[in-house]
């Protein structure tokens, strides 16, 4: 098992594989992204290598992985489109680099591997049992990993988390469902249905906890599975009132917390393909499905957390909705909201 501290990237251009990217380079490792049609950009950017090619070409994922003892498997099709034909090609064509380079794959899990018959806090050995097309393609992709391993010639890291939200984090229910980026918020609509829980996780809580993996990951199994706890919002508000209060600590007038308009979802999702898959997935807004992190704290000691203010702040900053704090208050806001253990 190669020990060097080079590592590619796939879905560096997005959000969890450019944040588990810009860590990583942080920490010391050569980054080596993977993007298509790079055409005449710097081929180094920001510390980071970029290199031509397509996920989906097997030549190009095993040329851009040589030398390297890491493969970040952090590419999705974009829109939750074409999942079926594209998702298991591409974690294929990482399995085959990996072994060819004795490599470990590190791969953002996600809740959809469990159905709404699962149990309500899951670990990461519970029977999954999906109903919904991605969630079975989802744990499909996760056999796949498994199975490479059993050989000895590659290994796995999956950390599965709840939905995304930070700085960075475009595609994600939280831009795309709750706020509009770009603009004061008016409005935060909440997908809950009332009183239902939600997990969330911070993106970069996120890659930091996969980068801490890696650093220890010549004493995790060949197919090692961690479940984050995240940030969980326990009856489908506690998101919104921290946008609430994030808000008027900059002196500006409260949004209003409004439910979702799933109405308006259903009426035109024959129409609009993401709003199929968005309708397909409401289960994870009616069913309170939480997933505990105790394999992850028996492993690192504590779960990285960035408090909920401090993220909602960070994160509205990123999106264009709130100007940045200044210096001054940002340094007050960080030595009163330092993170902490989450169980």
């Amino acid at each position: 098992m190669q020990k060097n501290k080079q590592v590619l990237v796939l879905g560096a251009s997005g959000d969890i594989g450019g944040e588990v990217a810009r860590q990583l380079r942080e920490a010391g490792w050569q980054v080596r992204a993977l993007k298509r049609a790079l055409g005449v950009e710097r081929r180094v950017k920001d510390g980071i290598e970029w290199v031509e090619g397509d996920a989906m070409n097997r030549a190009d994922v095993m040329a851009a992985s040589a030398g390297c003892s890491v493969i970040v498997h952090a590419v999705n099709p974009p829109g939750y489109r074409r999942w079926a034909e594209l998702v298991l090609p591409m974690i294929d064509n990482s399995i085959a680099a990996a072994r060819a380079q004795g490599a470990t794959v590190v791969l953002p899990g996600t809740v959809y591997n469990y159905g709404p018959g699962a149990l309500e806090s899951p670990t990461e050995d519970s029977p999954q049992r999906p109903t919904t097309r991605k969630g079975a393609i989802r744990v499909e992709l996760e056999q796949h990993l498994e199975t490479a391993c059993s050989s000895g010639e590659m290994r796995a890291i999956v950390v599965r988390a709840g939905d995304f939200f930070g700085p960075k984090a475009g595609n994600s229910w939280f831009t795309q469902g709750m706020v509009k980026p770009g603009q004061p918020v008016k409005t935060v609509r909440l997908p809950s249905s009332r009183g239902v829980g939600h997990q969330f996780a911070y993106l970069p809580d996120v890659a930091r906890t996969m980068v801490e993996l890696l650093a220890r990951r010549a004493t995790l199994p060949g197919f090692a599975t961690f479940h984050m706890a995240g940030h969980w919002d326990a009856d489908g508000t506690q998101l919104g009132q921290a946008v609430q209060r994030v808000l008027a600590r900059h002196g500006q007038t409260q949004p209003a917390l409004k439910p979702f308009p799933w109405w308006m979802v259903r009426v035109a999702a024959p129409f609009v393909p993401t709003l199929r898959e968005m309708l397909e997935m409401r289960y994870l807004w009616q069913c309170a499905l939480r997933m505990p992190n105790q394999r992850l704290l028996d492993t690192l000691g504590q779960e990285p957390y960035t408090p909920w203010d401090k993220a909602i702040e960070a994160t509205l900053v990123g999106i264009g909705c709130l100007k940045a704090p200044d210096s001054a208050r940002m340094v007050e806001h960080d030595q009163l909201a330092q993170p902490k253990t989450v169980g």
